[in-house]
């Protein structure tokens, strides 16, 4: 099975094509205010029309209701939703649609309750006190391992081009998630680190 890769906190249109054209399954914006990445709903409606078929979008919240989340789904035409708050299991039920719930990781503690989840996917990424992802920080992996049987598994937290092989080596997850790791700053992306952010997926993939 090859790795899917989600180029995460997306915020223009050439970014978002030129991921989508490298080979990234999909692609995430933030819909989060305090976030460097936070994203106008306008903005994700006129990129979403313009890539081309097949690509998954992820529309990114963090402790937003559930009217919020599905207003913001419905006006920009996003498919999948990322909770990447303090959200319960209850919470993760938004029906119609598919549901990956972020766990901040900052020990064996933080997994304790996962598997009352019924999402989709489940997305793990470093913890941090002041900041709910992106930070660029990473976590132990192979508290990532144990998890990779029982749903899909998306690998977040401080992924970048040159780490990123070896992660897919140790964790063989579903998905990696990257979005500090192929910047040149917060919300604007590095095309060179995206082509070879990709490219080392697939040459692990490949082995």
């Amino acid at each position: 099975m090859t790795t899917k890769i989600k180029i995460c906190g997306i915020t223009n249109i050439e970014d978002a094509l030129f991921a989508a054209n490298a080979g990234a399954d999909a692609l995430g914006f933030v819909f989060y205010p305090k976030s460097p990445r936070n994203v106008a709903l306008e903005v994700v409606k006129e990129i979403v029309a313009a890539l081309p078929p097949f690509i998954t979008t992820v529309g990114l919240f963090v402790n937003a209701t559930a009217e919020t989340i599905r207003q913001t789904m419905l006006h920009t035409g996003l498919d999948t939703v990322q909770l990447h708050g303090d959200e319960t299991p209850k919470d993760c039920c938004l029906p119609p649609h598919r549901v990956i719930k972020a766990v901040r990781v900052k020990g064996a503690s933080s997994l304790v309750n996962v598997d009352q989840y019924k999402v989709s996917a489940l997305l793990l990424d470093a913890w941090n006190d002041k900041h709910y992802g992106g930070t660029g920080e990473s976590f132990d992996w192979q508290l990532a391992k144990q998890y990779t049987a029982q749903l899909p598994l998306i690998l977040a937290g401080g992924l970048h081009p040159g780490n990123v092989a070896e992660a897919v080596a140790q964790v063989a997850p579903y998905a990696v998630d990257v979005s500090s790791g192929v910047e040149k700053q917060p919300g604007i992306k590095d095309h060179d680190k995206i082509y070879k952010f990709i490219q080392q997926v697939k040459t692990a993939d490949a082995r």
